[in-house]
């Protein structure tokens, strides 16, 4: 890993340690760069679900996102649940000062229990405001269906959906299919077209927090010169081994686990 080598996320933290702050923190180390982070709500949750959720002071997450831009050399950003439209303002706001750090958004619009992570008003400030500025957008097929104002998307309808919101939001768009049920398909649409990402789905492991990997693991790939294209494959592979190597935790529960291979990406 090179010295120079960081990744910056902005997102909430989950007292889980399986998703947002703590999975991407993880997934940088993993994936060979120097994490830093700007965290924007602390939630109180694990994989059952959330039970309380505080934001940061608005003028404290600009704070912090001033020091780490002004101390430290980001070479690729992530974003993950931004919670509010102020928040979403400040942090597009300072981004916008940085225009050759590569950024890659996660929609967080809810957990995967099904919690809401953001507010009504923060998702149309996300479209405004921060996706005009992003190399790349990474919405799961229910925030595919939010940003389209459609239902029932299915693995058919992937290329198509991906097409279309990458024509709508004017971005680079991955749509992530972790939602769906027999396999694990990814689509990636850009100005050279779609291109598709596709294993067996996984069986028997709880993927909280597998959208949160993958993203950081993409903008960490970025981070390294790897090309968009290229990050997504070698970000879908990192994913899909923690998924495989998964941790075994009571009562039989297998999770996601960040620890089988530190020399893979060095």
């Amino acid at each position: 890993m090179r010295r120079e080598t960081v990744a910056l996320t902005i997102a909430g933290s989950d007292s889980g340690g399986g998703a947002g702050i703590q999975a991407d923190i993880k997934t940088f180390s993993a994936c060979g760069v120097f994490g830093a982070s700007v965290i924007t709500a602390i939630t109180a949750q694990n994989l059952d679900g959330v039970s309380a959720i505080q934001p940061v002071n608005p003028e404290v997450v600009s704070a912090q996102l001033e020091m780490v831009l002004d101390g430290f050399p980001v070479r690729a950003v992530k974003t993950g649940m931004l919670f509010s439209r102020e928040i979403i303002e400040i942090v597009a706001g300072i981004l916008q000062g940085h225009p050759e750090i590569p950024i890659v958004v996660d929609p967080v619009f809810a957990a995967t229990s099904g919690s809401r992570l953001i507010r009504e008003d923060a998702v149309s400030a996300l479209v405004e405001l921060l996706f005009p500025r992003a190399l790349l957008v990474t919405p799961n097929l229910p925030e595919a269906e939010i940003l389209l104002g459609e239902k029932g998307i299915g693995v058919e309808d992937m290329g198509s959906a991906a097409t279309r919101l990458r024509k709508k939001l004017g971005v680079n768009v991955l749509l992530k299919g972790g939602h769906l049920k027999d396999t694990a398909l990814d689509v990636l649409a850009t100005d050279r077209g779609v291109r598709t990402f596709e294993i067996p789905r996984v069986e028997g492991v709880n993927s909280h927090g597998s959208g949160c990997t993958f993203a950081s693991a993409v903008a960490a790939f970025l981070a390294r010169d790897f090309s968009l294209e290229a990050a997504v494959e070698a970000a879908k592979e990192y994913t899909t081994r923690t998924l495989i190597y998964s941790l075994p935790l009571k009562n039989g529960l297998q999770v996601m686990n960040h620890f089988w291979r530190f020399s893979e990406y060095q």
